[in-house]
């Protein structure tokens, strides 16, 4: 079982832990986004170079697009981030803290736990934006 970025999803808690399986690491390009649908939420899932998994939600805070997923797939001093197709403001895959505001106020994106097991990629959205 790999982790990343979160408590692993047991085989005894998977029923009382909002953990959803997304996909399979495969799935997921390196350098590129996904878009997923959990609960009713969009989701955008990034696999960067060093084979972390991230999860955002997918929807542009400044646009209010669901365009995150299409976004370029970077790093920063390397902080993994990924530049809105929108009007480019950068934000850090680990945190959601946008770094470059393009002049706008600062606003951040939700981010959702990881976790990888025997391939499969699980989410677990998180509360209250930041």
């Amino acid at each position: 079982m790999t982790i990343l970025d979160a408590t692993p999803p047991e085989a005894d808690t998977m029923t009382t832990d909002p953990w959803t399986r997304v996909c399979r690491v495969d799935d997921l390009l390196v350098e590129r986004g996904a878009a997923a649908l959990i609960d009713g939420r969009q989701i955008a899932l990034f696999r960067t170079f060093d084979g972390r998994i991230y999860a955002t939600d997918q929807i542009d805070p400044f646009s209010g697009a669901a365009v995150l997923s299409r976004g370029i797939v970077g790093d920063r001093a390397g902080v993994p981030t990924v530049a809105s197709p929108m009007y480019k403001q950068v934000f850090d895959l680990r945190t959601g803290v946008c770094l470059d505001t393009q002049g706008k106020e600062p606003l951040s994106i939700r981010v959702h736990p990881v976790a990888v097991t025997d391939g499969d990629v699980f989410v677990r959205i998180s509360g209250d934006p930041r």
